[in-house]
């Protein structure tokens, strides 16, 4: 064979080669801004979350109210002179008082 012929072999083995390398670099490209993307959306969430919680410390310091509100809620506090009723809850299925079965 001649050197133009192998030459030519060469070009087209490496022009193969390269085609095949650069077709995978694009997938692993696309691949890549997908996740830039998603990960991008995840920051605007975040941050949106960080100033919403951000917000909520800030209330908790200097908002008294805010945090009677928050004991009350959510721990149950009540203060010395209040009195708490606690009335029990039916269970699903068992007739409410009133409303039972007349026996009949």
């Amino acid at each position: 064979m001649s050197a133009r012929v192998l030459g030519g072999a060469g070009l087209i083995v490496l022009t193969v080669g390269l085609g095949v390398y650069g077709a995978q670099q694009v997938l692993r490209v696309r691949q890549m801004r997908g996740e830039i993307e998603a990960m991008e959306r995840d920051i605007v969430t975040l941050r949106a979350r960080t100033d919403e919680l951000t917000r909520t410390v800030e209330r908790l310091r200097s908002d008294p109210a805010y945090v009677e509100k928050l004991a009350r809620e959510e721990l149950g506090y009540v203060r010395p002179d209040e009195t708490v009723l606690k009335f029990p809850s039916a269970a699903r299925g068992e007739p409410r008082a009133g409303n039972a079965p007349s026996g009949r």
